[in-house]
């Protein structure tokens, strides 16, 4: 396939994402109430959601100059409805279930999702528990889940990204665009494709097994490729791990998707961060590098992506963050780089409700479609060759 084909494909699938919905709900927000709504032959059952929008200002929308102003869902977190379960076991285990929508505030639909194309199960892209679907034991011993869930690679990270996932601005998106790319193809075309995989964030027909131990919480995913004649065609492999020793943490991870016809690497990707509390400031840093070939083995993206932030609690309600991006995408024959300055503040109305403002400048190099999303901190990237600056205001609110 050429890149001229990959580039439109991967541009229209990344258009119909429009905001990708990533982990920001669970890493910033404390205010998630999970309040039991009922109890069912001994399950306790649980509701929680996050309802964001707000207004986004952006004044280059198009290298022609052409502003943009309108109402934005999930500015802050993805919008979610999530359901829970929990029956404690007469051995000292729990037995659970997580399930967990994602839709858009503005218009009311569910969100579309970073699914393999010309699924049978998925194919209109409306996913209906995108986020998770899946039920699983507890003890001791750890935790193990079984379904459609959170990869074990980016649940390592959530303290350590300049600003946590959040949904709007930050590297969810260098994340998310830069895994996307193997569920873009035909199952039948000679570019890769990996059908377990949404963004490198959620994966479906997948186990896995978590644990805290001296300090270090880790996870251990593995999605099953599920093809004839074949144990390794189509899996995907996620590792992450967390270590926390008074102000400090430090974290890793390792994510790894095959192709399901010939089992070549498709996607491989590893990051690393670190960060360190003083009083009323939080220091951190992440790196993190994806590397993406088709299945003949040739290079699609090499990307690199910087993060830098501090986070300072200046008043018992107020809570700002600072953060720089530098994401670089080495594959192209001359490197492209978007540079991104965000400055947010996060205002609590109360424990579940938070008026934000953000902004975020943005420089971005001349470059292809499969950079220019690649590199991003935002949902719709910035016009190329241009600086651009955007500002969202909105409301976020939790129960």
């Amino acid at each position: 396939m050429k890149m001229s084909r990959i580039s439109h494909k991967i541009h229209l699938t990344f258009t119909s994402l429009s905001a990708v919905g990533m982990l920001s709900g669970l890493a910033t927000t404390t205010a998630m109430a999970d309040v039991q709504i009922g109890e069912v032959a001994n399950t306790q059952i649980s509701i929680y959601g996050i309802l964001d929008a707000g207004i986004l200002y952006q004044d280059k929308v198009t290298t022609d100059g052409d502003r943009k102003l309108g109402v934005e869902t999930s500015g802050r977190t993805p919008t979610i409805l999530g359901f829970k379960g929990a029956r404690t076991l007469d051995n000292g285990w729990n037995a659970f279930f997580n399930l967990e929508a994602h839709f858009d505030l503005d218009t009311g639909m569910f969100h579309g999702s970073g699914d393999a194309e010309k699924e049978a199960d998925d194919g209109s892209g409306r996913t209906l528990f995108r986020r998770q679907a899946n039920v699983g034991l507890s003890g001791d011993w750890g935790t193990a889940i079984i379904g459609r869930q959170y990869g074990s690679a980016i649940l390592a990270h959530l303290a350590t990204e300049p600003r946590g996932f959040k949904e709007q601005f930050s590297n969810t998106y260098a994340w998310a665009y830069s895994q996307l790319f193997t569920t873009v193809n035909d199952a039948a075309g000679d570019a890769g494709r990996n059908a377990n995989n949404d963004v490198g964030f959620f994966f479906k027909n997948a186990v896995q097994y978590r644990h805290n131990l001296a300090g270090v919480d880790f996870g251990i995913l593995y999605s099953f490729g599920g093809q004839e004649g074949s144990t390794s065609e189509g899996d995907v492999i996620s590792v992450g791990a967390a270590y926390t020793a008074g102000p400090l943490t430090l974290s890793g991870s390792y994510q790894n998707m095959r192709d399901q016809q010939t089992s070549e690497d498709l996607v491989t990707s590893w990051a690393t961060g670190a960060a360190y509390n003083i009083a009323d400031w939080t220091l951190k840093v992440h790196f993190m590098n994806t590397e993406n070939k088709d299945a003949t083995g040739a290079e699609v993206l090499d990307v690199d992506a910087l993060g830098l932030g501090v986070d300072w609690g200046w008043s018992p309600k107020n809570s700002a963050t600072v953060a720089y991006y530098i994401n670089e995408d080495k594959a192209p024959a001359t490197s492209a780089e978007t540079r991104s300055l965000v400055v947010s503040n996060d205002y609590s109305l109360s424990e579940s409700t938070i008026l934000y403002a953000q902004m975020a400048y943005v420089d971005a190099d001349d470059m292809g479609v499969v950079s220019r999303f690649a590199t991003s901190v935002v949902a719709n990237p910035a016009p190329v060759n241009e600086k651009t600056t955007l500002v969202n205001v909105g409301l976020n609110y939790a129960f």
